[in-house]
């Protein structure tokens, strides 16, 4: 009797630890992160504002996971004149067109399940929801499946 207890127990956190890891990952991280500028020659200078190294004056650099994360934005293109590209959707300065999302950017929507507005493209979600410009319900980034003949 006392081992069906343990077992019961043990059975019981387990699945409790698992039910809360889940939740956990599923939710954005919303804590408010500091910008570090580091020195060039020295890597252990670290500051949350530009300025120069206390150490040798040279000018303070973004750190590499910050560049890393401006590279992060997403591209948009022309569908005519690919070399129109663009960080933000909008129109094409020579036909018009609107810009659409590169074939990186839509891999990467895809690889990640995300759900876009079908009448917005560059609205984006990791959650199924409304759309907030036009009140669509947002719809989940198809995969292609490569088919052979």
């Amino acid at each position: 009797m006392k081992s069906i207890k343990i077992l019961l127990m043990s059975v019981l956190t387990i699945l409790s630890v698992g039910l809360f890891a889940q939740n956990k990952a599923g939710k954005k991280d919303v804590t408010p992160h500091k910008v570090f500028y580091t020195c060039p020659m020295h890597d252990t200078i670290a500051m949350t504002k530009p300025g120069n190294c206390p150490i040798c004056g040279m000018k303070l650099q973004l750190s590499k996971k910050e560049e890393m994360k401006m590279g992060a934005k997403k591209n948009y293109s022309c569908p005519i004149h690919i070399t129109e590209v663009s960080d933000k959707p909008g129109k094409c300065p020579e036909c018009g067109r609107d810009l659409v999302l590169t074939p990186k950017e839509k891999m990467k929507m895809q690889a990640m399940k995300l759900y876009t507005c079908p009448m917005h493209p560059d609205v984006t979600s990791d959650k199924s929801g409304k759309c907030p410009k036009c009140g669509m319900d947002l719809t989940p980034v198809k995969k292609k499946t490569n088919t052979k003949d």
